[in-house]
């Protein structure tokens, strides 16, 4: 059945979304690069790639290691001339149907009945704003997707079907992808020596004991993320001397844009993005559906009223996904712009999984009609709102 689901969502995103800026391929061309022995260009690249940093003669992404290791596989298929340019679409597409099939395998956290599984193996994807910012399919977009990917992967690894090195490996395309997401570690932690992760160990076990006990799968774990985080600390220092310098703040004329003026990261920036994330309404329009979407962000709840589901009691993982949630939220806050242009706050898009754990986990074993009804509501919102964005010219600065 994952696997069915999958390919029926592999097909619906394909078909149902446009991917307007699969030309920012930033990614995929420093992987190109790469196997050419290189970390970046000699030669300047097309002007639309303005986030090409030029340092000592070269051309460099700001991008993180793990977003270009992530395109490798395709670099090498067009190395081998098997395909041609950036397979945006299929990217998107495949990365959303690998996403719906770790919410439906993660989504037995609950013992969940079997169309409540299907509901909220699709809610994250097709109910939220992913499913429009994916659809864009660029570099950005495309790091968001691998982050979601990683994450939901490496809870299942973690919580259902415990697998230390595959779950380290799933955390580090994460934390590849989306820095912020290293904030994450201490739960996952957590999970290796508390959790359902360790069954052999013993409620009356000290935590000493614990970690002496579980000092092998702890270690696992954390192999491939240290692994990446080394190399990703020589990266950055070949490319920028400092192995904390991702450069995105060398990006030309960069840090004279306003909401940069207290820096790339500042607690001046929180009110904005939480009025983006939190409060921002629709537009209005005469014509059907009589509401119009603002291209620079709005309320996460009216993107996915979904989400309100949230805010039920109960559920056997509430406190630590709660805790992410909010630690997430201040780190995507404190960021100078809320997104730029999107649908909704695509920076949340990293706290679906947790969002997942929480809703899968504080309701019913089988489907309501309240949860049926504000799916359906919030797949119609998705709906139109990729539409809107993706195959028309409704939505203007």
């Amino acid at each position: 059945m994952p696997i069915g689901l999958s390919i029926f969502a592999f097909l619906l995103f394909y078909f149902s979304t446009k991917p307007q800026h699969e030309v920012f391929d930033y990614t995929y061309r420093v992987a190109g690069a790469f196997l050419k022995g290189r970390l970046g260009f000699s030669e300047p690249q097309p002007s639309w790639l303005n986030e090409f940093v030029p340092m000592r003669g070269s051309y460099y992404s700001v991008f993180p290691l793990g977003a270009v290791l992530a395109n490798l596989p395709l670099a090498l298929l067009a190395k081998m001339g098997l395909i041609k340019g950036f397979p945006a679409r299929a990217l998107a597409s495949a990365l959303a149907a690998a996403c719906v099939y770790f919410f439906f395998q993660l989504s037995s956290v609950n013992r969940n009945s079997f169309p409540r599984r299907i509901l909220l193996a699709l809610f994250p994807v097709f109910a939220t704003w992913t499913w429009c910012n994916l659809g864009f399919a660029g570099a950005w977009q495309i790091a968001l997707g691998f982050a979601v990917l990683g994450e939901t992967a490496a809870l299942y690894f973690t919580l259902l079907k415990p697998r230390p090195l595959v779950a380290g490996a799933w955390f580090a395309l994460a934390v590849g992808n989306r820095t912020e997401l290293a904030v994450t570690l201490p739960v996952f932690l957590y999970f290796w020596i508390f959790g359902n992760a360790v069954p052999e160990a013993q409620p009356e076990l000290s935590l000493k004991n614990r970690l002496i006990q579980n000092w092998r799968p702890i270690g696992w774990f954390l192999l491939l993320p240290i692994v990446l985080g080394l190399c990703t600390a020589a990266y950055n220092f070949a490319r920028f001397g400092s192995v904390f310098d991702f450069g995105y703040a060398r990006i030309p004329n960069l840090m004279t844009e306003p909401w940069y003026s207290h820096g790339l990261f500042s607690i001046k920036a929180v009110p904005w993005n939480m009025q983006k994330m939190l409060f921002e309404g629709f537009g209005d329009t005469p014509t059907f559906p009589y509401f119009r979407f603002y291209p620079f962000g709005c309320s996460i709840f009216l993107a996915s009223p979904f989400l309100f589901l949230l805010f039920r009691e109960g559920g056997k993982y509430r406190v630590a996904s709660w805790v992410m949630i909010g630690v997430l939220t201040f780190v995507l806050w404190y960021h100078g712009n809320p997104g730029g242009w999107q649908f909704s706050y695509r920076y949340a898009t990293v706290l679906l999984p947790w969002m997942f754990l929480l809703i899968s986990g504080n309701g019913p074993k089988k489907l309501s009609i309240t949860e049926l009804a504000l799916f359906v509501v919030s797949i119609a919102i998705n709906a139109i709102a990729t539409y809107q964005f993706l195959w028309t010219s409704e939505i203007h600065p």
